[in-house]
């Protein structure tokens, strides 16, 4: 279904419900760009919504690598189902329950995304990274600012390297009667980190 091998597959293209999120075309560009993926590498999707993190880290880790989707909500389960089925791929596994139980469980990681994680973001970082592989990359999506500060100070506790951060404003346009206008959508800030 996506014949190319750049990330950036159209929101449209993705199953969607209304109650489950989905990470911004533009915003998972740059998400997985962060993560420096490589064919044959094991990935986690944390708070995997409607899967299209999923959908784009397991075109990039290919067939050899795998990509670990998890969410406490079923139906986002369903849903990154649903789109594994519509891109054509094998190399995901839906793993529905608590993140905070459930990564405990994983094999180690190359690379973990962090998205909508119900307030439990910094314990999350805290668990991943126990998981995550020496000199794996950890790639976290947040919209508040009291959880940017939260996982800022543990990162730093942890000691990861290569901090990096990057505040994200898209502005897409739109038809009307008269014209095309800019409509600007919430600004989302993007941590990626090497681990030492």
């Amino acid at each position: 279904m996506w014949k190319f091998k750049t990330s950036g597959i159209p929101d449209e293209y993705f199953e969607r419900t209304e109650n489950v999120p989905i990470t911004k075309e533009e915003v998972r560009v740059i998400q997985i760009s962060k993560a420096r993926l490589k064919p044959g590498q094991i990935v986690y999707d944390i708070g995997c919504g409607s899967g299209s993190i999923s959908v784009e880290a397991a075109l990039q880790v290919e067939s050899s690598g795998k990509v670990l989707a998890v969410d406490y909500d079923e139906n986002a389960i369903e849903l990154t189902k649903k789109n594994m089925k519509k891109f054509g791929l094998s190399n995901i596994s839906m793993i529905y329950g608590n993140a905070k139980e459930k990564i405990l469980e994983l094999e180690e990681a190359d690379t973990i995304f962090i998205g909508g994680t119900g307030g439990d973001t910094k314990e999350i970082v805290e668990l991943s990274e126990n998981k995550l592989k020496s000199g794996g990359r950890i790639v976290i999506g947040i919209i508040l600012i009291e959880t940017l500060y939260s996982v800022l100070q543990i990162l730093d506790k942890l000691q990861f390297e290569s901090v990096d951060i990057t505040q994200v404003t898209i502005s897409k346009s739109r038809k009307t009667s008269t014209g095309t206008m800019m409509l600007a959508r919430n600004p989302v800030t993007i941590i990626s980190a090497t681990k030492i």
